[in-house]
C-alpha cells in the first residue's frame, strides 16, 4: 500500500465541538428588536419617574439610582467572568434591574444596602437561573424583598419629599406611607388636608413614598409610551389595578386609595409585564393580573406588612410556568375567518 492510499484511507478527525450545529425547539421569530432595543425603550419609559424621583428626593435618590445601576453592571461582570461566560453588560438588562431596584426603594436607603440588593438580584435572581430570559423570579422584586426580610426597618423608613438641592440627608423628617397610615388607622392628615387634596397628591405624588413609586401621573406616562410602541400588553396591568380596586370595595377599603397608594401603580405597570416572568397568552396575562392583585390587597387586610406588592407579583411569578402549560399561545397562529356558508 502506497503512502498516499494510506493517507487516503486514514480516519478523519473527528469536528470540533464548536462546528456543531444545536437547534432549539419552536418558535423562530425574526425580528429586528433585539434584547438591547427592548431595554433601551424600557429605560426610556422609566424616564419619567426616574426624573420626578431625583427632583421629589434630591440627591440621596440620585445616589441610590446611580449605585443600584453600578452594582448591577459590577455584579453581572464579575459573576460572568467568574463562570467564564460570555460577558453581556451591552444589552443593558442589568442596567434596566438596578434602575428598577432603585425606584422601589425609599431615598435615604443606606447605599451599602442598595448595592448588596442589586448585587442579589443581579446573582441569585437572575444568573443563578441561566442569566437573561431563564430567571423564575423578577429580579428587582427579588432584591427588594430579600432586603425587606433582612434589614426591615431601613426599607420602611421613608422621607418627606423635598426639591433637589435641597439638604435632604440624615436631618430629613421621615415620614409613614399611606400604606402605613392605613394599616394603623391613622389620620391621612400628612398627605392633605382633605379628600380630594389626597388624591391628587397621590396622583400627582408628593408624598412619602419610594423613588419612583410616588407619581402615578408620571407613571402612566411610561405605561402610554410602552402600549404605543407595543412592549406590553394591557392585560396584565389593567386586570392587577382592577382586581385591587374591587377587592378592596368589597373589603371596605377606600378602591381609590388602594389603587393610587404604594407601589400599586408601578408594580402593574413596570414589575408584573416583565417578559420573562410572566405568562405568554392573554387569558395567562389576566389570570397573573388578578392573581397579584388579589394577593397584594390580602396582604394589606391581613399580612404583616402594610404593602403586599412585592409578594403578590413574586408569587404570579411562581405560577407563570404552570399557566403557560395550561394556557399555551400559538405562535404563528391566525383564526380563520368564517365565510357565509360556514355560519350558516
Amino acid at each position: 500500500m502506497s503512502d498516499s492510499s494510506a493517507a487516503t484511507s486514514a480516519p478523519k478527525p473527528a469536528p470540533k465541538e464548536e462546528s456543531l450545529l444545536y437547534i432549539s425547539s419552536s418558535p423562530h421569530i425574526a425580528s429586528a428588536v433585539n434584547s438591547r432595543t427592548l431595554m433601551k425603550r424600557v429605560l426610556f419609559a422609566l424616564a419619567p419617574v426616574t426624573i420626578f424621583g431625583v427632583v421629589l428626593y434630591g440627591l440621596p435618590a440620585l445616589l441610590t439610582i446611580l449605585v443600584s445601576i453600578a452594582a448591577a453592571e459590577l455584579a453581572e461582570t464579575a459573576f460572568r467572568k467568574i463562570t467564564r461566560k460570555d460577558i453581556r453588560n451591552k444589552d443593558c438588562s442589568a442596567a434596566v434591574t438596578g434602575l428598577l431596584l432603585a425606584l422601589v426603594l425609599p431615598p435615604g436607603t443606606p447605599l451599602w444596602m442598595t448595592a448588596l440588593a442589586s448585587a442579589f438580584a443581579i446573582v441569585v435572581a437572575k444568573e443563578f437561573f441561566g442569566g437573561l430570559g431563564a430567571n423564575v423570579f423578577n429580579p428587582a422584586l427579588v432584591g427588594r424583598a430579600f432586603l425587606i426580610m433582612s434589614f426591615p426597618a431601613a426599607i420602611t423608613t421613608y422621607v418627606n419629599p423635598a426639591p433637589f438641592g435641597s439638604a435632604l440627608s440624615a436631618d430629613a423628617t421621615s415620614s409613614a406611607t399611606l400604606m402605613v397610615l392605613i394599616k394603623n388607622g391613622e389620620s391621612l392628615d400628612s398627605i392633605g388636608r382633605n379628600y380630594s387634596e389626597i388624591i391628587r397628591n397621590l396622583f400627582m405624588g408628593n408624598y412619602a413614598c419610594s423613588i419612583g413609586e410616588s407619581s402615578v401621573l408620571a407613571i402612566l406616562i411610561g405605561l402610554a409610551f410602552l402600549l404605543i410602541i407595543k412592549v406590553i400588553d394591557w392585560r396584565t396591568p389593567v386586570s392587577m389595578l382592577g382586581s385591587i380596586f374591587v377587592l378592596s370595595f368589597i373589603l371596605g377599603r377606600d378602591p381609590l386609595l388602594a389603587v393610587l397608594g404604594g407601589g400599586v401603580a408601578f408594580g402593574a405597570v413596570f414589575m408584573a409585564t416583565d417578559y420573562v416572568t410572566s405568562p405568554l397568552s392573554g387569558k395567562g396575562k389576566i389570570i397573573f393580573g388578578c392573581g397579584a392583585g388579589i394577593v397584594t390587597v390580602l396582604i394589606r387586610q391581613w399580612g404583616a406588612y402594610p404593602e403586599g406588592v412585592t409578594y403578590g407579583i413574586l408569587i404570579m411569578n411562581g405560577l407563570t410556568p404552570f399557566l403557560n402549560r395550561i394556557l399555551p399561545k400559538k405562535f404563528g397562529y391566525v383564526k380563520p375567518v368564517k365565510t357565509k356558508e360556514q355560519s350558516k
